[in-house]
């Protein structure tokens, strides 16, 4: 997830692509996520007018980042207006495998993470949203106790497990939304882990912070021990929030449920794409950080070669001393000592002293990278995993989408069937009126002939009776 070369901190390609990899949030930026009742929305930004929606005047409706906060800010709403309405018809203290619960804490953690700033470390760039919760403790010291809790918890070892405990923590002491008002209300603070656009320096934190009041209604019993706070996979599942035809109201018209079905049916078509572009991508960056650790793999091993060799030069070293020593020794006891011999053995010794000091700093050094190399290696193989984890789970929701889209085409075809009978019952009462309206023409032309002969026989029976008077 970072640059694993401490030697220098300039970015190199391997550094962007491990960098890339270790951002989790899916922003769809040619995409703007909305509310339409209780439903997730999502239209197109080229087909749609952008002024309907409410955003803050000063924004540019085209800016990627602002889009990104109007939909993390949507999400947020439905994610709380859900949890509410289920927890209360549930009835019962929510527990840590609630999934709307789950969802509602992913989608707080990445309005957190939004905006950032990096942080350069020994192991290369980090992002933690940690640092500004910690905040809260100095703003309101009643948060003192949530944060020496988090930092008591035995199974923490990253900033980012320490940001999820003290999330759930505030929301069983139900003080997250007043904590959130008080770190956003201090953006001077603020901007020193956040960019001046990031969401909590913007009115949609604002925003998100007073929709967390509601939470105050939910009873919520969460247990942290033993639970892998810290390579949990935070995906937002938008399946949760796709509308579902069976619960919609029947229409009248027939057209009209037509319309609905393939609205739905290209939606989830469009999100179904999506979706398989973010696998494709993440799967390439497991590609690439699966060479960086085979690399890193054969540097290791020239280093091991290479303190070995180090070993053996020192060894050597101090056999050489220890015989310079015996020499010096011998020369001492020599009752003709030889004066330039002895000069030149102590010159020598001064030496063979000065090298064994520049081996020893030297394997002092070599050990030390093979311990950084070490590290590097297990934090590149927890991020391997933890990316394959994302890919296992976007590939389960990619099947659940296309099982959606399949039982939308079987709608799609039962209201074709369905619009042609009516079409063709249509026909066939079109062609019988016609039948029924030339049979009464035929009538009328009939009766016109039987009065006119009424009228002749009338005359005829007048003269008659003249006839016989």
């Amino acid at each position: 997830m970072s640059d694993l070369t401490p030697q220098s901190e300039t970015p190199t390609p391997t550094t962007d692509k491990i960098t890339q990899a270790a951002r989790e949030t899916i922003y769809l930026c040619n995409f703007r996520v909305s509310v339409d009742g209780e439903w997730l929305c999502l239209r197109e930004l080229n087909d749609i007018s952008l002024t309907p929606d409410p955003e803050p005047a000063h924004e540019d409706p085209k800016d990627p980042i602002a889009i990104e906060r109007l939909n993390l800010m949507n999400m947020a709403k439905l994610s709380i207006k859900g949890l509410i309405e289920s927890a209360l018809n549930l009835g019962r203290t929510l527990d840590s495998d609630y999934a709307p619960l789950q969802q509602f804490f992913v989608v707080m953690e990445h309005c957190l993470k939004h905006g950032l700033k990096t942080k350069k470390t020994f192991l290369g760039q980090n992002k933690s949203f940690w640092g500004a919760l910690e905040l809260v403790e100095k703003l309101t010291p009643e948060a003192g106790e949530i944060t020496a809790s988090v930092k008591d918890l035995p199974g923490l070892k990253t900033p980012l497990g320490r940001g999820r405990a003290w999330l759930r923590l505030a929301l069983m002491q139900k003080k997250l939304s007043d904590y959130m008002k008080t770190i956003i209300n201090r953006k001077d603070l603020l901007s020193e882990f956040y960019e001046p656009n990031a969401l909590m320096m913007e009115e949609e934190g604002a925003v998100i912070a007073g929709l967390l009041v509601g939470l105050n209604v939910i009873d919520a019993n969460l247990c942290m021990k033993g639970e892998d706070l810290d390579s949990q996979v935070g995906v937002i599942d938008f399946s949760m929030y796709l509308k579902d035809g069976g619960h919609s109201s029947k229409s009248a018209e027939g057209d009209g449920q037509i319309t609905a079905i393939l609205d739905q049916k290209n939606y989830v078509e469009e999100l179904n794409r999506h979706l398989s572009a973010s696998v494709n991508n993440l799967q390439a960056k497991v590609d690439a950080l699966e060479k960086s650790n085979t690399k890193l793999t054969e540097e290791l091993a020239v280093a091991n070669n290479r303190i070995i060799t180090l070993q053996e030069d020192v060894e050597r070293v101090k056999e050489e001393s220890s015989f310079q020593l015996e020499s010096r020794k011998a020369l001492r006891s020599d009752s003709a000592p030889d004066g330039q011999a002895l000069g030149e053995t102590r010159k020598q010794l001064k030496e063979e002293t000065l090298l064994r000091l520049d081996v020893e700093k030297e394997l002092e050094v070599q050990i030390g990278m093979k311990q950084e190399m070490e590290l590097s290696m297990k934090m590149l193989e927890k991020d391997i995993c933890e990316k394959q984890d994302a890919l296992v789970e976007l590939r389960q929701q990619l099947e659940d989408l296309r099982a959606i889209n399949q039982q939308l085409s079987h709608k799609s075809q039962s209201a074709d069937a369905g619009s042609k009978q009516k079409s063709e019952a249509i026909a066939r009462l079109e062609e019988k009126i016609n039948q029924m309206t030339g049979t009464i023409k035929q009538m009328e032309t009939s009766e016109k002939h039987l009065v006119k002969q009424a009228r002749n026989l009338n005359s005829a029976a007048g003269k008659l009776l003249q006839l016989q008077q």
